[in-house]
């Protein structure tokens, strides 16, 4: 079937439109066209044998026999229908075409039903009765042919997806959750199939591919038509899992109209209800939607990595709560195949991130830690940054990840960086945010696809020979250069000691100080006292009572102090001896002990450059406010760092080894960074005056 006949069917589908406008919103429209659609290709795929079945029906129910084993043998498919009506019968009575419509609906098998309701048709039925609009509609779709002798499997499922891309466009405030760019598919399959395309010629081929967040099941139906392209005798089951009722019932209808399996597609949050547990594929790939939070499920994916570890899918870490995109990573990892001894098996992934993934999370957290364990590995074959407002609900950069665990010889240790940001042609129309697609070398646009793919597969290459004409766009890195080293730099703490009344009111208000006072009045207070030792709570006057007293005594240390107002020492040991001294002048026994020794530290202590060391237990204490921390790639030498970039500067500074983090980032955008000078100033002036003399004259048109 040419594409004129795909295009001509869709149409009389998309017709339909006309009898909703006014009734049903533009981005509604999919809510009635497509399950019609459905059941309509349904209808024509079972009208040879419907006969057959609704004998075979009544068969079953006389003999209490298994319909679920008899009546897809009967239909010759994975579902059937008992009803004996079609939709022509149904458009034939007007005046009861919402009931029949409903009794048609319940005579098929619990599989296309359960299609159906994920739609909320029976919803539909109703909205459409009530506007007196059901059997023209129906009536529309049984002049629609779609047997499988005039529409195959493969077109048909051209033609729904010329459907749901349709719906999509018209509705840009959901085009982005349920849809992606067909250029932006088309190209990621490459980079995921592409390697593989002398064995996917074989002949007697099966490849299994997973979207395990496959919206209306875009990019899966691309790669099974990619894989085809290579062998069309090749065996191609797609799985997927979805979230979205009305996004599942897409991909799942799709998966029924192409005779494939519709229950490889799950439903539910792959996070905390895997749909295809313990099972590997040979591909991955999915578009997961951006920054969003997986707090739904904050306690199932906890529970799996506490309880689990790397045994289960989430071991090497979780991400901030507020974006699971890593999390969609690790599950994917966990669906490869392994690689057998002779190197056969492994499999290969492809997902869309933002750039968050790259480098959100220190050193030690848990997106550098997913990082760092996929990096370790070796699973990262390549990022490919795209252009941007490539997408219909967002204008931000995306990036595709490349992992492999079969990586061919010259990629072995090493991740590739292609910037193909500049890959790009503006697009007549907008669609919500998509201003920019890529070019497939038809209508007179450049063949970005084809170039970035050809690219990518002389990566290797062309980023180690300067002559290549895209050297400056693709660059070779070790696995070991995406990871460093968190320091931490410390500073001595160096204080001079000063006694002034914000120091000294500080110190009466320590602790120590506080509970000298408390043991000085306490004793003459037995019922206050006795409240404070049970440590029951007291009124609000007793509270009043007990700091009132509390500051008197405090005050009494302040006065014996208060001769000290003014005074420097240069060292702790002389302002201890200073203040020991005060206080057995005035007659004053006041705190003894470490606590009051740390807090007068503490408080008279005032950070000098040129003040004291102190030391904490026979060593040089830190000083926290000065503390640096500095990030050393992996494997360089620390100290030499050290004694190279700090001590010029800081000559007293040393490392903290027992702080120091291993973390991985990808700065991608670094890596690509041209340095442009800014313009002369003479230009800019010029520029400014050309500017004034320009507002000058408009001025006077405007007065005149």
């Amino acid at each position: 079937m040419n594409s004129s006949k795909h295009t001509e069917l869709a149409n009389h589908a998309w017709s339909v439109a006309d009898l909703l406008r006014g009734d049903y919103k533009q981005s509604d429209y999919g809510k009635v066209i497509l399950p019609f659609t459905v059941l309509r290709r349904l209808e024509c795929v079972l009208e040879p044998t419907r006969d057959k079945v609704v004998e075979e029906a009544a068969r079953c129910e006389e003999q209490d026999l298994d319909p679920d084993y008899f009546l897809p043998r009967a239909s010759g498919h994975s579902f059937y229908n008992t009803s004996g009506l079609t939709l022509k019968k149904i458009a034939g009575d007007p005046d009861n075409a919402a009931a029949n419509l409903q009794v048609y609906i319940a005579g098929f098998s619990p599989n296309a039903r359960e299609v159906l309701e994920k739609y909320e048709f029976a919803q539909q039925i109703r909205k459409l009765d009530g506007a007196n609009l059901l059997y023209q509609v129906i009536g529309r779709f049984t002049d629609l042919d779609l047997r499988p002798e005039v529409v195959s499997n493969h077109n048909m499922g051209y033609i729904f997806e010329e459907l749901i891309r349709r719906f999509s466009e018209q509705s840009n405030e959901t085009a982005g959750e349920h849809f992606t760019p067909r250029e932006v598919i088309k190209l990621m399959v490459n980079l995921l199939i592409a390697p593989d395309g002398d064995a996917l010629s074989i002949p007697g081929v099966v490849r299994t591919v997973l979207d395990p967040a496959c919206g209306t099941g875009g990019m899966l139906s691309a790669a099974e038509e990619h894989i085809r392209a290579y062998n069309k005798d090749a065996t191609v089951e797609v799985y997927g899992q979805e979230l979205n009722p009305e996004s599942w019932a897409i991909c799942r209808s799709d998966l029924m109209i192409k005779g494939q399996d519709p229950e490889n597609i799950a439903s539910g949050n792959s996070f905390s209800d895997d749909g295809h547990a313990r099972e590997k594929f040979d591909y991955l790939l999915a578009n997961p939607p951006f920054g969003v939070a997986w707090k739904k499920v904050q306690e199932e994916v906890e529970y799996e990595h506490r309880n689990l570890g790397d045994s289960g899918r989430f071991g090497a870490g979780l991400p901030r709560i507020s974006d699971g995109s890593l999390l969609f990573l690790q599950h994917m990892v966990s669906k490869m195949k392994p690689v057998d001894v002779k190197g056969g098996g492994g499999s290969r992934i492809a997902v869309v991130f933002n750039g968050s993934p790259l480098f959100s999370g220190a050193a030690g957290s848990g997106e550098s830690e997913i990082r760092r364990w996929i990096l370790e590995n070796d699973w990262l074959e390549a990022i490919v940054a795209l252009p941007d407002q490539l997408f219909y609900n967002t204008g931000i950069s995306t990036y595709f990840w490349i992992l492999t665990n079969r990586k061919d010889a010259e990629h072995k240790r090493k991740v590739v960086l292609l910037d193909a940001r500049d890959q790009w042609v503006k697009m007549r129309k907008s669609l919500g945010d998509k201003r920019k697609e890529l070019g497939d070398g038809t209508g007179g646009k450049p063949n970005h696809i084809g170039d970035i793919t050809r690219l990518y597969g002389d990566a290797v290459a062309a980023a180690a020979d300067p002559e290549h004409p895209m050297h400056a766009k693709v660059k070779v890195f070790d696995n070991t250069a995406f990871g460093y080293q968190r320091i931490t730099v410390e500073r001595p703490l160096k204080l001079c000691f000063e006694l002034t009344d914000d120091t000294l009111a500080a110190l009466l208000a320590s602790k120590p100080v506080q509970k000298w006072a408390e043991e000085r009045f306490l004793p003459h207070e037995p019922e206050l006292a006795a409240k404070v030792k049970a440590r029951r709570k007291l009124t609000d006057e007793e509270e009043a009572q007990f700091r009132k007293l509390a500051e008197a005594e405090a005050q009494v240390l302040g006065d014996a102090l208060a001769p000290l107002l003014g005074t420097e020492w240069a060292t702790k040991s002389e302002a201890q001896v200073a203040v020991r001294n005060a206080m057995a002048e005035a007659g004053v026994q006041g705190p003894t002990g470490a606590p009051f020794t740390k807090a007068l530290r503490d408080t008279v202590g005032v950070r000098a450059p040129e003040g004291e060391v102190q030391t904490l237990k026979g060593e040089t204490e830190p000083d926290s406010e000065l503390r640096d921390s500095e990030n050393v790639p992996l494997g360089k030498d620390v100290e030499e760092y050290l004694k190279r970039e700090v001590h010029p500067h800081v000559p007293d500074a040393w490392i903290d080894h027992t702080k120091t983090k291993v973390g991985y980032e990808i700065p991608f955008t670094r890596h690509f960074y041209v340095y442009e000078p800014p313009r002369p100033l003479a230009e800019i002036d010029a520029e400014l005056k050309a500017l004034e003399a320009e507002i000058q004259t408009l001025l006077g048109e405007v007065t005149e």
